[in-house]
């Protein structure tokens, strides 16, 4: 089952943040995070967030183990647009817009093992054992 992480309204070109996601897409998260530290863009940035977010997520909440995650899925798609003005000359005001984007990071991984609870009479057969 694969572990979902997202990020909405991230105030980058969808574009922008698609080549970024192209280059980590299909990579195990350590690899990932390290191709991410070393690239010079600024959606760099938002796309590691999102990926660390998915890491900790499958780690904390779904009991995978960190070594062993890796990319099944990064999508890109574009948010709502902030329409905005700039004043141009003879008094007039040109439109233009600030596009958003949403990043969807699934990892997957291997499951760590689950540890049996100890039962308490058995624990208090062994407080029993210490004190005697």
């Amino acid at each position: 089952m694969a572990v979902n992480a997202t990020a909405k309204g991230v105030r980058i070109s969808p574009r922008k943040v698609a080549v970024v996601a192209a280059l980590v897409r299909g990579r195990s998260v350590a690899d990932a995070l390290t191709i991410l530290t070393h690239t010079p863009r600024r959606s760099a940035v938002a796309v590691s967030k999102v990926i660390k977010s998915a890491q900790a997520n499958a780690d904390h909440n779904h009991g995978y183990k960190r070594d062993s995650l890796y990319i099944t899925e990064i999508s890109v798609t574009p948010g709502p647009r902030l329409k905005r003005y700039r004043p141009a000359a003879y008094g007039r005001a040109l439109t233009f817009q600030r596009k958003t984007a949403h990043i969807r990071v699934a990892v997957e991984g291997e499951k760590r093992t689950v540890k049996k609870p100890v039962e308490k009479k058995a624990q208090s057969a062994k407080k029993a054992e210490g004190e005697a």
